[in-house]
């Protein structure tokens, strides 16, 4: 029987990791104190795998990465003050960039706890930076994590009219993801993750719990894919938006989205480039884009109105249920129906989400967190709240919306107190900020947008 107490653990241990290319299996082994280990387990399907020599240390230094980045679920369970690596050494640059994939990434995790982490998430490294990975003579093909969502669904369809050849990926079991991936009529790769059992009984023994910075783990997964089906492509659909997280009076910005955002997008790019193979690009292609200009996107085709869902209580809750694809009173559900409702038919999106979000008053409360009116921005991938109140103040203009609730009540009660600028749409349709996109693929895709 596993015993557990999280105050009296000292250390969390990187103890091993491995990869093996016959059966696309990469092991990655944790512990604490001097506890039992913890074993998670990914696979890759397609093995085995044929590698040369430069490809197979480039699958090693990839899978260390993983193993480095995917210990935040374990390490979250007691947050102790030591950290060990056991099989290897790091350099200080990538020391740093976990520190702040560990700090930033478990910033809702923290605030909500009430833990400090700073002076805790420490991890040892030589002085002597790494030599710089090689290219390995990667293939022109795009490796592109869909979630079931609308933004995944615009980045696929942007690369599929550009001529990249996509290749439409996902971690887990989802049936509804599994699903949204068959309609696009691509090849896909479906990655299983395993989590260690001993993590869940940690957490019914009392650990801590929360949110972690789980697309800075589905990257570094990706990233390893990536290199054993020798993609030169990692693509993830993360908007300008994503950078920018809630305001919480008497702590700062918390942001729940973090590994989204455009900072740790170049950081991690950067490492993946410097430590694992120099011809691999992983980058964001939506980050020129708000919200609001993908849901317009989104909006341009129907093919995906009965497949898609960006309810995360749905895929929490409902599992496999693919046809019951929101909820209807979660922050992502009111903010991708308010996101969309400028860009089609009312018919269309209340026949997609089966209901009226805008006419119900018992809604009230959270359309306020996303309009930062009286509440902060939620815990949640949702938009900035200029773009909440830009695509109200647009339907209060339109006929067939204002006289629904929640929009005369904005049209009355909330857009007085707004600035002008702060009620018009169009400047926040723009493709405008920093990006990774290369060259060659951004000169394809931004007609698209």
């Amino acid at each position: 029987m596993l015993e557990f107490d999280r105050t009296a653990i000292e250390r969390f241990r990187f103890v091993r990791n491995s990869f093996d290319p016959s059966t696309g299996e990469a092991r990655l082994v944790y512990a604490f104190d001097d506890g039992p280990e913890m074993t998670e387990t990914v696979v890759i399907p397609g093995a085995p795998f044929r590698l040369d020599a430069t490809q197979l240390a480039a699958a090693a230094a990839a899978t260390k990465l993983l193993h480095l980045i995917a210990g935040v679920s374990y390490y979250k369970a007691a947050v102790p003050p030591k950290i060990e690596i056991q099989d290897t050494s790091i350099d200080a640059k990538l020391a740093a960039f976990l520190e702040s994939v560990y700090l930033n990434g478990l910033g809702e995790f923290a605030y909500r706890n009430g833990l400090d982490l700073h002076a805790r998430i420490v991890f040892p490294h030589t002085q002597e930076d790494a030599a710089n990975a090689p290219a390995i003579q990667l293939q022109e093909r795009a490796l592109v994590a869909i979630g079931g969502g609308k933004d995944s669904l615009v980045s696929i369809e942007a690369l599929r009219d550009a001529g990249v050849n996509p290749v439409v990926c996902w971690i887990g079991g989802s049936q509804l993801i599994a699903t949204c991936a068959a309609r696009t009529g691509l090849p896909t790769l479906n990655i299983t993750r395993q989590l260690a059992p001993e993590l869940f009984e940690y957490n019914r023994l009392g650990a801590w719990n929360g949110h972690i910075p789980v697309t800075a783990v589905n990257s570094a997964i990706l990233v390893l894919a990536a290199i054993v089906t020798g993609s030169n492509q990692v693509v993830f659909s993360n908007e300008r938006s994503a950078s920018y997280g809630s305001l919480i009076e008497g702590t700062g910005e918390v942001n729940h989205q973090w590994s989204k955002g455009w900072e740790f997008e170049k950081a991690f790019a950067d490492i993946v480039r410097s430590r694992i193979a120099a011809d691999l690009s992983y980058y964001s292609l939506l980050r020129p884009l708000s919200e609001l200009a993908v849901a317009r996107q989104f909006a341009r085709t129907e093919k995906y109105d009965a497949w898609f869902s960006s309810c995360n209580r749905n895929f929490h809750l409902l599992g496999e249920k693919p046809t019951q694809r929101w909820c209807g009173i979660c922050p992502k559900c009111h903010f991708v129906f308010l996101a969309l409702a400028p860009f089609m038919p009312k018919t269309r999106l209340v026949s997609i989400f089966g209901r009226n979000l805008l006419d119900d008053e018992g809604q009230t409360e959270g359309y306020d967190a996303l309009l930062e009116y009286r509440n902060h921005k939620p815990f949640e991938c949702v938009g900035e709240a200029k773009e909440s109140r830009a695509a109200m103040a647009a339907l209060t203009q339109r006929s067939e919306w204002d006289e629904d609730a929640l929009v005369e009540r904005f049209a009355r009660e909330i857009a007085p107190q707004l600035d002008a600028s702060e009620l018009s749409i169009e400047p926040l349709l723009t493709l405008e900020g920093e990006h990774g996109i290369p060259a060659h693929v951004w000169e394809k895709v931004r007609a698209h947008f």
